[in-house]
């Protein structure tokens, strides 16, 4: 094994792999260390991607309880197998590991099983089944994200768990209580709920979703409490406690709070243990993010970071955005992120997307603006399917009618919102958008109509 190297990427996550692969591809000599046997992250190993697969299981099986017969298709004796299930998501998760794995010997990116810790003048000590020290040019540190924690509350691998736990439960729960009214702790609760488990979701802030457009987080609660999801808003949790296969959960000024199961999904800190990045002259924040400028460059010279861990939208794809434009600045000189086009998806049903400004943002900044909003229930594809509810928010400059934000509720709409994030790319209007003819019938279709509703236009509505 070589142990000098033009780039040393540190953890093997979106960010990282993606940005070793680009490296290669841009002519650095390239290394990527891991300590996880399987690379991916958290995204791929007990993240997004197995999540999506329970989301996509469980989908399943409420439908053919709930929906099929309205169709015509009778389904009776329908169970869950959850040792099955939990084989089919891990069978997913190999299968896009293997790929990763295939993709590095192709790129002829050195893959290192170890940890990482910076020494130092470029220099990374490996421990791990083969100890080695690497010297390199420039180093990158990828290293995401952990699942944060509440004071008064300490999971126990078991009854009282983070995501990680939550995806691989031998058995659906009786009663499920979710601390935190975030994405993982709905798309976790959406899954488990439709298994059949009663399910109590805890938020400290009086809404859902916070960052999220107000307006959309307001639908998505109202859908998901018809669907059996119990909210208790305001709610400061103090602490949780598990005895004898039972959680005990307490409320500030409220009753004790009892069930089977504790999911504790309130947000995700950096990966920073044992890096070495005091040692090395990397600055971090008071929360732990790593100090990056422009470029991804840290305060040490020639280490760089990307990722969750240098804190922002915590999402896979902003990591490999990131990821490539820092590498392609150190080969090139030049390398960007538009982080105004970046969307954002939450996968429960009906899914939620959004892209640039929140209506909310743009009030408090005071932007003049226009808004056009079309309903999936006058949509003709999405009554076919059985998906009525939902709707497409465009928010577009009062004056330049250049788009600011999209935000959508509904089926399907983390595909369609790929249509906004190209057209806030390349800086349309709405009147671009709804110039555009889409196929019909298509939910896409929905998009175009709201872009027509800027300007009170929309023909089907």
């Amino acid at each position: 094994m070589a142990d000098s190297f033009d780039l040393v990427v540190v953890g093997a996550g979106p960010g990282g792999y993606v940005a070793a692969i680009r490296a290669s591809q841009l002519g650095l000599k390239t290394a990527l260390i891991e300590r996880e046997k399987q690379l991916g992250g958290t995204c791929l190993r007990v993240g997004c991607i197995p999540s999506k697969a329970l989301l996509e299981t469980s989908e399943l099986y409420e439908k053919s309880k709930k929906q099929f017969a309205e169709r015509g298709l009778v389904v009776s004796g329908i169970s869950v197998d959850i040792a099955q299930m939990m084989k089919h998501k891990q069978g997913v998760v190999n299968t896009l590991d293997m790929g990763i794995q295939g993709l590095l010997k192709k790129n002829k990116v050195e893959r290192i099983v170890g940890h990482g810790t910076l020494k130092g003048k470029g220099l990374i000590e490996v421990t791990g089944p083969t100890p080695v020290t690497l010297t390199a040019k420039s180093i990158l540190i990828a290293t995401g994200s952990v699942s944060s924690t509440l004071p008064g509350i300490e999971p126990d691998g078991d009854r009282i768990g983070t995501s990680t736990e939550a995806l691989s439960w031998p058995e659906v729960p009786k009663h499920l209580v979710v601390i935190g009214a975030g994405v993982i702790g709905l798309e976790l609760g959406t899954v488990w709920r439709r298994l059949g488990a009663e399910v109590t979701v805890l938020e400290y802030l009086p809404r859902i979703l916070p960052g999220l457009d107000s307006q959309i987080a307001a639908e998505a609660q109202k859908t998901f409490e018809k669907q059996g999801i119990k909210f208790k808003l305001g709610a400061k949790v103090k602490s949780a406690r598990s005895a004898a296969g039972r959680c005990v959960v307490e409320v500030e000024g409220a009753e004790l709070v009892e069930c089977d199961r504790v999911l504790l999904a309130v947000g995700r800190k950096p990966c920073t243990d044992q890096l070495g990045l005091a040692e090395a002259g990397v600055q971090t924040d008071k929360r732990g993010f790593i100090q990056v400028n422009a470029g991804y460059q840290t305060t040490a010279a020639g280490i760089y970071a990307v990722g969750d861990v240098i804190g922002g939208a915590m999402l896979a794809h902003k990591a490999e955005e990131e990821g490539i434009a820092c590498v392609e600045k150190i080969a090139t000189g030049y390398g960007h992120v538009n982080y105004g086009a970046i969307p954002g998806v939450i996968y429960t049903a009906p899914e939620i997307a959004t892209v640039g400004a929140s209506e909310d943002a743009l009030k408090e900044a005071d932007i003049k603006y226009k808004v056009g909003r079309f309903s999936f229930a006058a949509n003709g594809r999405a009554r076919a399917a059985g998906h009525p509810e939902g709707f497409v928010k465009v928010l577009a400059d009062a004056e330049t009618d250049r788009v600011l934000g999209v935000h959508m509720i509904g089926p399907h709409v983390g595909e369609l919102i790929a249509e906004a994030a190209v057209a806030m790319e390349f800086g349309a209007s709405s009147e671009d958008i709804a110039r555009c003819c889409h196929a019909h019938p298509t939910l896409s279709e929905a998009v175009k109509e709201a872009a027509m509703a800027v300007d009170k236009r929309a023909i089907h509505s």
